[in-house]
């Protein structure tokens, strides 16, 4: 059977989250657990304008998720380690008939990372395809949401520093794990970036998500980050990853319409050179929800973002704390599209 990974920007049915939890995501301290509580919150509630919202929550947080999350969110109980739904839940795909299935990744903490546990995360892919009634489709390749991006029509972003991580997956060539996103997602054609930023490359980072530099807007077209301050170690890495679009191609043999995203004026926070980046929004039926940074170039980012979705809603939530814990508003959702015939929403 042929299964095919859709354009974020097909009809949703749902969207999924993961409440807060425990360590490195809600903090040492009560006031760094609500900090994250209040942001994961604020972005159910933007979401919920445009899809409905189911929350994963630690049966020991039903209660304190209550205090935060309002009558909107549907809550589904099961044990977390984290609360990264992007990376540990599954990725939707379909068939020629519209029929949903869930594949299921190998999650192993993001490489093995000393500071990670992902014991009962790796087994959240599985309960919310069981939850969204669904088939599974188990992989053998460790890998997360936030590690792809696709365009519906066979064109897959990915970048070295992940799929082809030792951590992750000792040994694998680049062939074979086109050929299992082949199998997965409907891959013809993997664009490979050779890294992410540079936060994301350190202690705490996921080893380069490409859900934080590129994305597809719409097939032919990517968005992507673009420090323009050659102070941040990002200026060249961004320049690094805009080059590998120029004159290349998509899985329909279309030159990419590379159109460059500003990152925020802010360079630093209190732990060093910062990450944020306006790429890593959600598009939802009829909207999108970006991250925003109390910065001069949120106005400006936003609009670019409007006009690449041209007749979506842009709602921006503040995501510091979200990029002071490792990621942004996608790294914390994923979408469930609606059976059937695939079409825009």
């Amino acid at each position: 059977m042929n299964w095919t990974m859709p354009a974020e920007t097909a009809a949703q049915k749902r969207v999924w989250m993961a409440f807060p939890h425990g360590g490195y995501t809600l903090g040492d301290t009560e006031a760094e657990a609500h900090a994250a509580r209040s942001t994961w919150a604020s972005v159910a509630h933007a979401v919920a304008e445009f899809a409905p919202v189911s929350m994963v929550v630690d049966p020991e947080d039903t209660q304190v998720a209550a205090q935060y999350l309002d009558e909107r969110i549907e809550i589904r109980t099961a044990e977390l380690n984290d609360a990264w739904m992007r990376d540990i839940g599954p990725t939707f795909v379909t068939n020629d008939t519209g029929e949903l299935a869930a594949v299921d990744w190998v999650f192993n903490g993001w490489g093995a990372q000393d500071w990670a546990t992902w014991d009962k995360d790796a087994l959240i892919g599985a309960a919310v395809a069981g939850w969204a009634g669904v088939p599974r489709i188990a992989s053998a390749l460790v890998n997360e949401g936030g590690a792809i991006h696709v365009d519906g029509e066979g064109t897959v972003l990915a970048t070295e520093s992940v799929q082809l991580d030792p951590g992750r997956n000792p040994g694998t060539t680049k062939e074979e794990v086109e050929a299992e996103f082949a199998r997965t997602l409907g891959a013809t054609k993997v664009h490979w970036l050779p890294r992410g930023l540079a936060r994301d490359s350190q202690e705490f980072g996921t080893r380069g998500h490409v859900d934080i530099v590129a994305t597809i807007p719409s097939p032919g077209t990517v968005l992507v980050h673009s420090q323009l301050n050659p102070e941040h170690p990002d200026h060249a890495i961004s320049r690094e990853l805009i080059d590998t679009f120029r004159g290349a191609t998509d899985a329909r043999g279309r030159e990419f319409n590379v159109i460059e995203v500003p990152a925020p004026t802010v360079l630093r926070d209190a732990e060093g050179f910062v990450d944020y980046s306006y790429i890593n929004h959600l598009v939802v039926n009829g909207g999108l929800v970006a991250c925003t940074f109390d910065d001069p170039n949120d106005e400006a980012a936003l609009a670019v973002l409007a006009a690449a979705y041209p007749g979506r809603k842009v709602v921006g939530v503040d995501a510091r704390e979200l990029y002071a814990r490792g990621g942004g508003i996608h790294c914390i959702t994923q979408q469930e599209p609606v059976a059937g015939v695939l079409r825009p929403a």
